[in-house]
């Protein structure tokens, strides 16, 4: 059956998800995601696309964009090839990391393009793994109240003020309410068997039994955690598995 065509923006805007293949994890440490966001910045001066919002969870990604020069489809290419290039070398592996493509859907008007921006904004939040967008560091809130980055975030404070501390007081509140948009998202997580989160725990953590979790330094157990729970283990679950106590688990 052939593929159906992608619906086109009239804004060459577009909500973009993608995610690792059968649900891999494409960022296992900072450095991947700094990796990342350093191949989005270079290509973005190639290909001249512009970045309103984005968050790099673990195993998928959320970019809200718009079309510069080249098609979105040749900017996935281009940028999926290096950095698959880069993440084999890294783990010596083979073989695709990426789902063969992409999600998107066009954002026409400002109004839908502000929930986008929220929606990608809050999802660490229902993932569980942050309770405020702030404290996420791998998205672009943090863009928003700082100078420099990624994103043309004047474009996205103007829609709320030509004043720039207005703007960002107004933004924040924007993005702290609470968001039930039916936006585009990945398939829902899946739910993990023991045998199956035991493994993913282990690889999270780079250890050989569950019992070195708790060993760990930390900050790198707790990026284990966050990483456990943005796959969709429950606390109860990780609790159980690692010896891990539940508060521990919940705060990470």
């Amino acid at each position: 059956m052939p593929r159906k065509a992608r619906e086109k923006s009239a804004t060459a805007i577009y909500h973009v998800v993608f995610r690792g293949i059968n649900r891999q994890v494409i960022f296992e440490d900072k450095e991947d995601r700094i990796k990342y966001l350093e191949l989005l910045k270079e290509y973005q001066e190639i290909s001249g696309y512009k970045i309103y919002a984005y968050c790099l969870m673990s195993n998928h990604i959320h970019l809200l964009m718009k079309e510069g020069q080249e098609e979105l489809g040749t900017v996935f290419r281009r940028l999926g090839a290096s950095y698959v290039y880069w993440y084999n070398w890294k783990y010596n592996r083979s073989g695709h990391l990426f789902q063969d493509r992409y999600k998107s859907e066009p954002v026409e008007d400002d109004a839908y393009l502000l929930t986008v921006v929220r929606y990608i904004h809050q999802n660490p939040v229902k993932a569980g793994i942050s309770g405020n967008p702030m404290d996420y560091p791998w998205s672009s809130y943090r863009e928003y109240f700082s100078d420099g980055g990624l994103c043309e975030t004047r474009y996205i404070l103007r829609l709320f003020s030509e004043d720039l501390a207005t703007a960002k007081e107004q933004f924040e509140s924007f993005n702290q309410a609470e968001e039930n948009s039916q936006c585009l998202e990945i398939d829902e997580k899946k739910r993990w068997k023991d045998p199956e989160a035991i493994d993913l725990i282990k690889q999270l953590a780079g250890v050989m039994n569950l019992s070195d979790v708790q060993q760990l330094e930390k900050q790198k157990r707790n990026e284990v955690l966050i990483s456990c729970k943005n796959e969709g283990l429950s606390i109860r679950q990780i609790e159980r598995l690692t010896g891990i106590s539940f508060g521990v688990v919940r705060k990470a």
